[in-house]
This record gives structure tokens, sequence and C-alpha cells, in this order.
């Protein structure tokens, strides 16, 4: 049986070996091409993902007018600094030219993203065109553009400015009942949208009642130091202030102003003139607090930290956020706790 299975085994062994040296080419030459597929994907650029720790973004920021502003600015700089976002802030000291060349400086930069919070809402096309034609994605912050541009930028994360008027008017109604009521104003930025939009919001709530009107309307730019000069005018023009019901001021910062003008003129602020204004600043709770403010609606500083989340998305996956992220509008008075609400804001940068 050995001897009879031998021969064969020898043959089979044989033709093993000459099927062997056939194949050896094919192997070779498989072996080759995986090296070389290997070299080439080790030598091929990785490009990873987007992610937070990349990202870098240019905030055009319109300067440090209120109070308020300055606390965005604290609070974009922590909400950055917790997605570890590299956040660059341009100064534009209330002026849209700085604010245009911030912009055409971040895009020559390369940034992957800009912030803008614009000081006017017109005057914007040309360079948001250019950031566009970069492929830089702009995020506007508490304020809006024209709605001509609206397709030049990715999202607007700002409050309803409109809805915040009506929520101030609302109260003064309530407040002052069927008593009539002649109302100064003191605007904000004249040409600002968040100023235009508060005085609408503020004009169609009181509109639905005859005893409440508006004498006098003015800008005070937003600043104490303004607040404080036309709250004099007024003053001075609504004899000695004896014909002024209630003050009603685009912003806490220029209502401040305004406070301290009534009390040099021998008046008491809260009592013999209601006041209500907008943004929710620490200093506006002191003065409730002392008696000598009534209400405020809150404006929050945070926009950054809902835009920063919006912008990373649409970086790591694509998600497209809705035209507009709206922030919440809530009333403060008296009733709700002013020093529990100045103890929380107080480290915010105001």
């Amino acid at each position: 049986m050995a001897g009879i299975l031998c021969p064969k085994a020898t043959t089979l062994g044989a033709s093993a070996q000459n099927k062997g040296k056939r194949l050896m080419p094919l192997k070779k030459n498989l072996a080759w091409k995986k090296i070389l597929i290997g070299v080439a994907l080790a030598s091929a650029p990785f490009v990873p993902p987007a992610t937070a720790a990349q990202i870098t973004v240019g905030f055009s920021q319109i300067g440090s007018e209120s109070g308020w502003r300055a606390a965005e600015t604290t609070v974009s700089k922590s909400e950055a600094t917790k997605r570890s976002v590299n956040l660059k802030i341009a100064d534009a000291q209330q002026k849209q030219e700085n604010q245009i060349k911030a912009i055409r400086s971040f895009v020559a930069q390369g940034v992957d993203a800009i912030f803008l919070a614009p000081v006017v809402s017109s005057g914007w096309e040309a360079v948001l065109k250019e950031a566009k034609q970069a492929k830089i994605p702009v995020i506007l912050l508490d304020r809006d553009i024209d709605p001509s541009g609206k397709d030049l930028y990715l999202t607007a994360v700002t409050s309803d400015s409109v809805h915040e008027g009506e929520v101030a008017g609302d109260w003064l109604a309530k407040a002052v009942g069927d008593k009539a009521c002649n109302i100064v104003e003191l605007q904000g930025t004249v040409g600002a949208s968040v100023a235009t939009n508060r005085k609408k919001g503020f004009d169609t709530a009181i509109a639905k009642h005859a005893n409440l009107k508006v004498v006098r309307s003015q800008t005070g730019d937003f600043t104490r130091a303004k607040g404080k000069e036309v709250m004099e005018s007024f003053i001075k023009a609504e004899g000695g202030g004896k014909s002024i019901c209630a003050v009603y001021a685009h912003n806490d910062d220029m209502m401040v102003g305004a406070i301290q003008a009534m009390k040099e003129a021998g008046l008491k602020p809260g009592k013999d003139i209601l006041t209500v204004s907008i943004d929710a600043v620490p200093d506006i709770f002191k003065a409730i607090v002392a008696g000598e403010a009534n209400a405020t609606v809150e404006l929050t500083p945070n926009m950054a930290g809902p835009a920063l989340d919006a912008l990373i998305a649409y970086k790591d996956k694509g998600t497209e956020p809705p035209k507009w992220i709206q922030t919440e509008s809530k009333l403060y008075t008296a009733t709700d706790d002013p020093q529990k609400a100045y103890d929380s804001k107080k480290g915010l940068g105001y």
C-alpha cells in the first residue's frame, strides 16, 4: 500500500510545486499593490471633521455703550472658553465704519465664522457679501439688519425687541390704571433695529389706552450720560417734571442717568415719576431695591452661547439653524426679589 501511494504523493507534490511557482509572481504583485496602497494612504493628509477646538470666531462688538453690552462681551468670552473656541473680539466704539473694517480683517484672517452685533440695521450688504464669497458664515447677535440682507447671514440670536416694548407698555398701563399719564421716552441709538422695535412695541401697547400719551421722545443713545442730559431737558420743558407721569427708556443705562436727573431736580423717581426700562442690568435692580425704579424687562447677555452651539452643529454636522433664535424677555418689579437678581448679575461684567 505504501509503495503504491508514494509515487502518487510525489506526483501530486510536484504538481503543487509547479502551481505554486506559477502563483508566486501574482502573489508578489498583490503584495506590492498592498504596500503601495498603504504608503499612499499613509502619505495622504488626514482631514478630521470640524470641532469646537479648531474653530476661530471673529466678533465685531458694538463697543461698551452700556452695562449690558459690557456683560455681553464678558459672557461671550466665557461661553467661548467653555466650548474651547478661539474668540477674537473687535471693539467698534459705536461706529459702523469700525465694524466694517473689523469684518474685512476677519475675512482676511480666514476665521471660521463671524459674529456681528450691528450698531445700525442698514449699510451691511457689501461687507457681508465679501464674507459670504469667502464662505465664512455670519451670525448676528442682539440686533438684526434690514430684511434685504437676510440671505447674507446664517442666523440671528436676538430677543423679540418689539415684544420687550410691549411688555414695558403693558406693565405701565396696568400700573397707571385709568389715570391720565404723560410719558417721556428715552430712545436708543437712531437707526438701531432694537431702538426702532422697542419703540414700536411700546407704542402698540399704550395705543390701547387713551389715557396714556407720549409727550416727548428723544434719543439718549443708550448711554447714562446722554440719558441724564435728555431727562434734564424733559424736566425743564415739563414744568420741573410736575406734568410727567412716567419715563420709558429703551435701556436701563439711560434710565439710571434719568433717575439721577430726577433726584437732582428734587423729584422722587419711582414715586413722583414711574419708571420702566429694558435690559435688567444690576444697577437698575439696586434702584428698584431703593424704591427709585419700578420695572425692567430682561434682555439676557448670553447671546453667544446659543450662537456657538448653532455654529458648531453647522460645522460638525451641516445642521442648518433656524433664521432666528429667540431669547426670553422677563419682566422684573419690586415683587421679584430685586436684591437676589442683583446678586446673580453683579459678577457678569456689567
